[in-house]
């Protein structure tokens, strides 16, 4: 039985139009193979199910439009003076207690912000005792064990409740043994763990030059950020003795920590060990060569802001670093890492905290996208605003992504100050907006979009996809090694940023046929699931993936009758909550089987919404149940709430709750719908 034309059958079927034939489909990218269950599930439930019956009421249309007029007060209500929007980007507590552990190890004090912060970490405390990755995870142990340690930095005793049910939490997990790398490499600072339990980074691999295979510039933009101050406390090795009060060897249970589950890994273990003893007896010229060739690095790559990288790994080893080689709180250098480090605190009712990265040019981008979908014109003075804001943050000039990449620079990155890592992600979403106003609304404007597009469309990889820092970052045995227990060593490409390029290369006009879009075309066709999804890697999960991949095809022109898309659209249909919301768990990255399960959430239910309009489903029940969730779960003030994660840092170890998305993705699908519905 040949699967591919059976549901292209059933596709023409439904659609009473001849839908993509096999060689059709190859010519457009590659062919797409029907798994034998969602075949089954075609039989079972019948093609009546593929598209359900149109529910169109003229009466919503005021409803919807008041919904729109609300949202769209609370955006113009709440942009900055000078044009941009910005809400937190929170993530879970280790980016605040390991704020607390590095005034610590620096000697600065804090006296003033104790009680905000420990407001704050008792505030994420779960019942269990533990504090999450995410909203409802369970807890998970490095977070639970660097909240607790700094908690008794913080003053609090280890009898006390909160403290006894989180060291309860901690021992039954395994302890301080098997919890992160990067959990013991704090604690090794304080002389609470044995530096040489700790994975090897030898500082003098910043000595290799782009031109050999293994070298600093095949590890992610963060991870290099992260990797090369980082070598340079691991060689040092510090301690800071803490006094005996401040201790937290209750939290020590034996073992011998993780396990290593293959061959690649009890490799790199062999190498590491390898790498210890050569640390013993460094040649002496080398290291020092080496430890002066990442000093000058990190220097370099400071902003004139203080930032490194604009996120909070880079900013917290790069000052212990520095501060290690002697440089004191008074350099320059120092003080201007530290005015960072405390721009990035906030305070309110919850406490205060750190976020991990501020996200000026990301919201300000999507809330403009939302509100010209929302049908606001681009003459109205915020958007205006907040397009000539986005043109001035534009960076022109040179970064890490050059070694790869000898375009002319172009790009816009995720933050206020982040001049050396512009990010693809960040730059089609801003050129989406940008092309969307006339050359008459903003000066500069082609210009602009002539340069960014143009550097867009050299970040694409050999293997047809974009990633978000990065060309051809995809050493995949780099989160293989020890030090990698987090998985983030890389930037590969993935569909979510691809679709991405594809949309925006779809509005600017651009021909199926151009050589990037084909090869970006197929690279999407190759990786879809099975199940007809797209893994997220920046959104949760497969939801954000599959809604970027279907905007993306379709604006560049695929046929919403192709296999490929109804098998999207199929997926998206049948993960509908029966709230008529969607909603997907950030543990669908370690349990894949997960995938488009889990509570309802206003920015999920959006995306889904989109990528379903996308398709040509507009008149669907799915999309008009989605909406009613949208329109029922509308607050007076015209925003959301949203209480779970549905950004990701890094999948599986690292998760972001975007306080825009619950707002500015809600608006944009009721944008998108209402427009249709004008259409019909």
């Amino acid at each position: 039985m040949n699967l591919f034309k059976d549901v292209g059958a059933i596709a023409q079927e439904v659609e009473g139009e001849e839908a993509l034939t096999v060689e059709q489909n190859a010519e457009a990218g590659g062919e797409w193979v029907v798994p034998p269950a969602f075949q089954r599930s075609f039989e079972e439930r019948g093609a009546h199910r593929f598209r359900s019956p149109a529910i169109i009421r003229s009466s919503w249309v005021p409803q919807i439009e008041e919904a729109i007029h609300k949202s769209c007060e609370h955006f113009f209500k709440t942009q900055y003076p000078e044009g941009y929007w910005w809400a937190e980007l929170e993530s879970n507590v280790t980016i605040t207690a390991e704020y607390v552990m590095l005034t610590h190890l620096l000697g600065v004090s804090i006296e003033g912000k104790k009680e905000g912060i420990v407001s704050y970490l008792l505030g994420h405390q779960d019942e269990n005792g533990a504090w999450g990755l995410y909203y409802g995870d369970g807890g998970e142990l490095s977070t639970s064990i660097e909240a607790y340690f700094a908690l008794k930095l913080l003053g609090l005793h280890p009898s006390c409740e909160p403290m006894k049910k989180a060291r309860a939490f901690i021992l039954q997990h395994g302890g301080i043994e098997a919890s992160r790398v990067f959990t013991k490499i704090w604690l090794a600072q304080f002389d609470q763990y044995e530096w040489k339990k700790i994975p090897s980074m030898p500082v003098e691999l910043v000595l290799l030059r782009p031109e050999f295979y293994f070298n600093i510039y095949e590890f992610s933009s963060w991870a290099r950020g992260t990797v090369v101050p980082l070598s340079i406390v691991l060689c040092i090795r510090p301690k800071s003795p803490l006094p005996e009060s401040l201790s937290i060897a209750e939290l020590h249970v034996g073992g011998h920590g993780k396990r290593l589950d293959s061959r690649i890994n009890k490799l790199f273990f062999i190498l590491d060990r390898i790498a210890k003893r050569l640390e013993k007896r460094p040649i002496r010229k080398l290291r020092r060569r080496a430890i002066e060739a990442a000093q000058n690095w990190i220097i370099d790559h400071q902003e004139e802001s203080g930032d490194w990288g604009g996120i909070q790994p880079p900013m917290v080893y790069s000052m212990l670093a520095l501060y290690y080689l002697g440089f004191p709180l008074s350099h320059e250098v120092m003080k201007k890492g530290l005015k960072a480090i405390e721009d990035f605190c906030m305070e309110d009712s919850d406490g205060i905290r750190m976020q991990s990265c501020i996200s000026p040019v990301w919201d300000t981008a999507l809330t403009a996208m939302a509100l010209t979908d929302a049908g606001v014109s681009t003459e109205h003075p915020a958007l205006k605003k907040s397009a000539e804001w986005l043109i001035d943050q534009q960076i022109l000039t040179g970064g890490d992504w050059q070694v790869k990449n000898r375009c002319r620079p172009g790009g816009w990155a995720f933050e206020f100050c982040n001049s050396r890592y512009p990010d693809v992600d960040d730059s089609a979403v801003v050129l989406n907006v940008l092309n969307r106003f006339s050359p008459n609304d903003v000066k500069g404007l082609e210009l602009c979009k002539s340069r960014g597009m143009d550097w867009l469309i050299s970040m694409q990889s050999s293997n047809g996809g974009w990633a978000a820092f990065d060309r051809d970052n995809d050493m995949e045995a780099l989160n293989r090694i020890p030090f990698a227990d987090t998985e983030a060593m890389i930037d590969p490409a993935t569909a979510d940023v691809t679709g991405r390029v594809m949309e925006v290369m779809g509005c600017w006009g651009y021909e199926p046929g151009h050589l990037a879009v084909r090869r970006g075309m197929s690279f999407l066709k190759r990786i879809q699931e099975k199940d007809g999804s797209w893994w997220g890697r920046w959104g949760v999960n497969y939801i954000y993936g599959t809604w970027s991949v279907l905007r993306g095809l379709i604006c560049m022109g695929e046929d919403p009758r192709s296999p490929a898309i109804r098998a999207a659209m199929y997926w998206l249909k049948d993960h509908q909550n029966s709230d008529g919301g969607w909603g997907e768990t950030c543990a669908s990255y370690k349990r894949p089987e997960l995938g488009g399960q889990g509570p309802s959430t206003a920015s999920q239910t959006a995306w889904a919404i989109m990528g379903l309009l996308a398709g040509g489903e507009g008149k669907s029940v799915e999309v008009s149940k989605g909406v009613q969730y949208l329109l029922r779960n509308q607050k007076p003030d015209g925003t959301w709430d949203e209480i779970h994660f549905t950004g990701t840092g890094f999948p599986g170890h690292f998760f972001i709750r975007y306080h825009n998305y619950r707002n500015c993705f809600p608006l944009m699908a009721l944008g998108q719908y209402l427009a249709t519905l004008r259409k019909v």
